[in-house]
């Protein structure tokens, strides 16, 4: 069974955590990773695509420190519990989100430093779906939603390796301010940039072993945009201008790292 790294509970961290939501769930489409790693030397290079209604998308994923693993085809599924739908009760589904990763994809992070994601064109409201965030954090440079995190506090079943909550602390590091995603326990669960982007780059402070995720879009900025276009990122009678998106890892100083057996 998965180890679980003791942390304190917030106060507030329902109301942060559902504050922001959508009307209405939407479909989420998820990058179908492919292949094997592509880096000739210790670092990994992963590609995948996302097939909208309408268009498809190349997704590329670069750490050069190398990953823990890298799942594309079978294997265990991660995001297996609860249902999707309206009523869905997955860890993985919301107000926002109508339904959960189709497929046992996953990139799991083990090392520290910097990793990039970039795709072929702008896409529009990314999500991240995380699996066991614990031991690690994540601090971003833009603001997001926490859309779910697999607890019965948000009304969804525990995940795979149990129940956790994240919620978002937001703080000023070095004049700027930062949005960061923490966690309790065993959180899985997904949060969302509203926007357009073409590009996402984080750094993990953590070696935590391991902490693992996929990405999905809405729509391609192009689609999403001509039905919207005064939403956030799109420019009325305009293509509209992507805008990159940088991730700082939020490292827990003088924490240790547990490995975890994985049955």
């Amino acid at each position: 069974m998965k180890t679980t790294m003791r942390t304190m509970c917030k106060a507030g961290l329902l109301a942060l955590a559902l504050g922001a939501g959508s009307a209405s769930a939407a479909q989420i489409y998820w990058t179908d990773w492919t292949g094997g790693d592509q880096d000739p030397g210790a670092g990994f290079r992963g590609v995948g695509t996302i097939t909208t209604s309408n268009s498809t998308v190349t997704v590329t994923y670069t750490n050069p420190q190398g990953i823990g693993f890298y799942q594309t085809s079978g294997g265990n599924d991660y995001y297996r519990n609860g249902t999707d739908g309206p009523g869905g009760t997955s860890p993985f589904t919301s107000t926002a989100v109508d339904n959960r990763p189709a497929t046992t994809d996953i990139i799991a992070l083990q090392y520290a430093g910097s990793q990039t994601l970039s795709f072929s064109q702008a896409i529009a409201n990314p999500v991240f779906a995380y699996v066991s965030l614990n031991g690690n954090g994540y601090g971003f440079d833009q603001d997001f939603d926490i859309l779910s995190f697999g607890d019965a506090s948000d009304g969804n079943v525990c995940g795979y390796w149990g129940c956790g909550t994240s919620y978002k602390q937001v703080v000023t590091v070095n004049g700027k301010t930062e949005y960061q995603l923490l966690g309790t326990g065993e959180p899985h669960g997904t949060l969302q940039f509203k926007g357009t982007f073409d590009t996402v780059n984080w750094r993990s402070l953590s070696n935590e072993y391991w902490n693992g995720f996929t990405v999905g879009v809405q729509e391609t900025a192009v689609e999403f945009c001509t039905a919207n276009p005064t939403a956030p990122g799109c420019t009325p009678n305009s293509v509209p201008e992507p805008a990159s998106l940088a991730l700082l890892g939020l490292g827990l100083a003088g924490l240790a790292v547990r490995r975890r057996r994985r049955g």
